[in-house]
């Protein structure tokens, strides 16, 4: 056998294909709900921990919560916002995901 490349008699055959769809990629968001069981303490504390905010946004977030009954504490995809709810959960919080506004 030789090592010069076999063309195909006819050159190379490209198939004609629709125009890929560009699919609107909505973002979701997770909040996470005032609750009367965890202390202001350890929902700053979840922030940091789990999040990795600094101590001054996981306080301000946690304000958020406490004053107006919720805060979006993150965004991107649905799938990234359901692990993010289902953290949330583990940790003992009330969250929850939509589509952004």
């Amino acid at each position: 056998m030789s090592d010069v490349p076999v063309t195909p008699a006819g050159g190379t055959a490209v198939a004609e294909r629709p125009a890929d769809v560009i699919q609107e990629l909505t973002p979701w968001v997770t909040l996470v709900w005032d609750d009367p069981v965890n202390l202001m303490s350890y929902v700053t504390h979840v922030f940091v921990t789990y999040f990795g905010f600094e101590k001054a946004k996981a306080t301000t977030l946690m304000m958020q919560v406490h004053t107006e009954g919720r805060a979006v504490v993150a965004s991107g995809t649905r799938e990234e916002m359901e692990t993010h709810v289902n953290a949330m959960h583990g940790y003992g919080l009330w969250a929850t995901l939509e589509k952004a506004e």
